[in-house]
């Protein structure tokens, strides 16, 4: 129901490279594909991480969920 896209950012030299960077239209293309997946909710930016605004996106995605049952 809830996907999160986000950029890969090389932590050390000695962890994989990384092999593109994506814009940020390439972000919402991404998003765009996700909905038309059939996911509730999407977050897809360069920054996103599946635990930021966690228990917010959480209310957010029982909420889509009870418009989807009515």
């Amino acid at each position: 129901d809830f996907i999160t896209i986000g950029q890969y950012l090389q932590p050390t030299p000695k962890h994989a490279p990384v092999e593109k960077f994506w814009t940020p239209d390439d972000f919402k293309e991404l998003e765009k594909m996700a909905y038309n997946k059939g996911f509730l909710m999407v977050a897809a930016t360069p920054l996103t991480r599946s635990s930021h605004h966690a228990g917010a996106d959480f209310e957010k995605l029982q909420a889509a969920r009870q418009g989807r049952k009515g």
